[in-house]
């Protein structure tokens, strides 16, 4: 069985990462694959990781067994970008660490999902973009949108910077809990439904559900 690595990243900050990323784990998981997620850098938090603990209640397992020196090998205290967050912590953000952390997941599991910070453009330091860092690992995308006003715009300018870098989209996923005006909604979602089809007629299309937490 090949073994594959997709970065989830969204649209902006707020875009349901971690929701989606939970839920494409289990997705992936019903065909066979065993499945781990990762949350390469993760800032607004110390010694834990608030979105792989997301992750785990959606996917039902056991957090408490969690290894967070794989799974979130950076964490940060400051809730901002990587790039600031190591700045009030006095460290740097360590992509040789990461690498290290991602290289030993990739070993244990057929699939891993590297959920991103924040969206595409978001630095990890002063020079390195979070897109860079997809580009020169040769990851798969997949990206998270929702129906929000300026989804469409912000949308587009995500699958142009992945176009432009001639990234591979591997899903685009419709986070439908901002499904909240019954205009705006179906507008969005058909507009980026044929935009994607049109552009990146390889990517699978998945909409995320709300999900009922335990």
């Amino acid at each position: 069985m090949d073994k594959e690595t997709i970065f989830v990243t969204g649209i902006d900050t707020d875009a349901g990462k971690s929701y989606a990323t939970g839920w494409l784990a289990n997705h992936i998981a019903e065909t066979g694959r065993t499945v781990m997620t990762q949350k390469f850098v993760q800032t607004g938090n110390e010694g834990r990781s608030e979105d792989i603990e997301l992750h785990r209640r959606i996917m039902h397992r056991d957090i408490a067994k969690e290894e967070y020196d794989l799974t979130a090998p950076m964490i940060f205290t400051y809730p901002s970008s990587p790039h600031l967050a190591a700045k009030v912590d006095g460290r740097k953000v360590d992509i040789n660490t990461i690498d290290a952390a991602r290289h030993k997941l990739e070993q244990r599991y057929d699939t891993l999902l590297v959920e991103g910070a924040g969206g595409l453009m978001v630095p990890l330091t002063d020079s390195y973009l979070t897109v860079d860092y997809i580009v020169d690992n040769h990851l798969d995308v997949a990206l998270v949108t929702n129906a929000k006003l300026g989804s469409i715009s912000h949308t587009l300018l995500a699958l142009e910077a992945i176009e432009r870098r001639a990234l591979n989209l591997r899903y685009l996923l419709y986070n439908t809990h901002f499904d909240t005006d019954p205009v705006i909604a179906p507008e969005t979602r058909d507009y980026i439904k044929h935009y994607v089809a049109a552009h990146f007629p390889t990517a699978q299309w998945l909409d995320i559900p709300t999900i009922t937490l335990p």
